[in-house]
């Protein structure tokens, strides 16, 4: 069974030592069978430290919970509120939906979105994540319900939702669904 310390300079909040001892643990348990009962995690604290002739006495900065950061800029979206939506995106952000041509800007993809639908909303099963050294994939999936431009209202439709998150911001955005399989014949292109 694994045991694991983690030593943190003072000034991370108690939400990121959470963070870091939960995925620890996962990270110990993809590769040692142990269960999540055998596993323990705990952190000390140093007050300082000396690394390359520098002395430290303050750990660095956090990285925000990248799942968070995805659910609220979807819900910003499914407001249609752009403008606090906006502010979760890196400057090179790109979209990527079934039989569209790449977006870079949010009214792009609420324009494209008008040629297929009145309105689309997003039921969230789960949110997934996988961490690189300087942020994380979320994927989020779930079932889309709205309204077909004549007025008939969908809903079960799945979807799956990929988010490149570095730094804060989200790089890219890449959507998976089957709105195409259940469009009405003659409703716009399949999203």
């Amino acid at each position: 069974m694994p045991v694991i310390s983690v030593t943190l300079l003072p000034g991370y909040s108690r939400e990121a030592e959470q963070r870091l001892v939960e995925r620890v643990a996962v990270a110990a348990r993809s590769v040692i069978a142990a269960s999540a009962a055998g596993t323990t995690v705990f952190v000390q604290h140093a007050n300082t430290y000396q690394r390359d002739g520098r002395v430290f006495s303050a750990g660095g900065p956090e990285r925000p919970d990248a799942s968070a950061l995805v659910r609220e800029f979807l819900g910003h979206m499914q407001a249609r509120d752009l403008a606090a939506a906006q502010v979760f995106l890196a400057d090179d952000f790109s979209m990527h939906f079934p039989g569209s041509a790449p977006m870079h800007r949010l009214e792009e993809l609420v324009q494209w979105g008008r040629q297929r639908y009145l309105s689309v909303a997003k039921t969230f099963d789960r949110f997934d994540e996988s961490w690189t050294g300087d942020g994380a994939v979320v994927f989020c999936s779930g079932h889309l319900h709205g309204v077909w431009l004549d007025g008939s209202a969908f809903e079960g439709v799945r979807f799956l939702d990929r988010f490149d998150v570095r730094d804060g911001r989200m790089q890219r955005q890449d959507v998976w669904n089957d709105l195409a399989l259940v469009m009405p014949q003659g409703q716009g292109t399949p999203a």
